[in-house]
């Protein structure tokens, strides 16, 4: 399937600023960037790079004080995606059989404290017969408790906080999810991404669950299709993928995100199919 993105970010700067942003679609396997550009108005250098062991592209750079800029980033991206079957889901994987570098996304992080959530994980999900049942019992419990409010957050909330005050964002949603299943000993991490069909339009935040060798996605908010998905970073959680970090005294003055299908024929994924199989990118 082929994606049109595009994000616009608008700054005032009060200080000099270091920026670093990650809104350039991922390069991988089963996601072609065909044609891409990013324009900072007025021009200020910056340098793309990425982090070892890690595919999520950033830009660097540094604003003076004074400076009004926008940064806009557009690419036509072309997607692909298996649909696994759900008896494959099913079949268990011993940990001794799981690739290396998966082994990372069992553990606690900043945002995802797996670790005061067992008693809780166990609790509601821990009697569900296998990894693939759980991660959609939680997908599920998610977006039956938690409310989806704009503006419920800020960066500093971690998943315990979200099943506190049972609301949130999508980062904080995404962020519950892997921390309940990691709590569960399934490998989870944090999936950042352009959404097709997303009201209204944002930068989306889903995770992914890693059962029976496949990534698989959960986007427990429903809010978007998840064939319709251009995936931007992966990682621990957010505070590995931020949409733009920065250090200095700035004001975001505008803020446009757009993915759009190129086909016409182009339909989100079905919800009430989900137990019949699961998406992985």
């Amino acid at each position: 399937m082929k994606f049109t993105v595009s994000s616009t970010l608008s700054y005032d700067i009060f200080s000099d600023t270091t920026f670093f942003f990650n809104i350039m679609a991922m390069k991988s396997d089963t996601q072609i960037i065909e044609s891409e550009s990013l324009i900072i108005t007025p021009a200020i250098a910056f340098e793309e790079f990425t982090i070892k062991n890690s595919d999520n592209r950033f830009i660097k750079m540094e604003v003076k004080k004074g400076v009004s800029f926008t940064i806009s980033y557009q690419a036509q991206v072309v997607t692909s995606y298996k649909q696994i079957d759900e008896q494959t889901l099913l079949k268990p994987m011993p940990f001794i059989k799981m690739d290396h570098d998966v082994l990372p996304f069992i553990s606690p992080s900043r945002h995802c404290e797996s670790d005061k959530l067992m008693e809780f994980a166990k609790k509601n999900f821990g009697s569900l017969p296998d990894a693939y049942s759980k991660a959609l019992a939680i997908e599920d419990w998610l977006f039956t408790n938690i409310s989806y409010v704009q503006g419920s957050t800020n960066s500093s909330a971690s998943a315990t906080d979200t099943l506190v005050r049972t609301a949130g964002v999508c980062k904080d949603f995404a962020h519950l999810g892997i921390a309940l299943c990691r709590a569960l000993d399934i490998p989870a991490r944090y999936f950042a991404a352009y959404a097709s069909h997303l009201n209204p339009p944002d930068f989306h935040a889903c995770f992914e669950a890693y059962l029976n060798g496949h990534w698989i996605i959960f986007d427990p908010t429903k809010l978007a299709g998840l064939n319709g998905l251009v995936k931007i970073a992966s990682a621990m959680d957010a505070s590995e993928a931020p949409i733009a970090i920065y250090f200095g005294d700035i004001s975001c003055t505008h803020m446009d995100v757009q993915c759009h299908p190129v086909s016409p024929d182009f339909t989100p994924f079905n919800w009430d199919l989900r137990r019949g199989g699961a998406i992985s990118y």
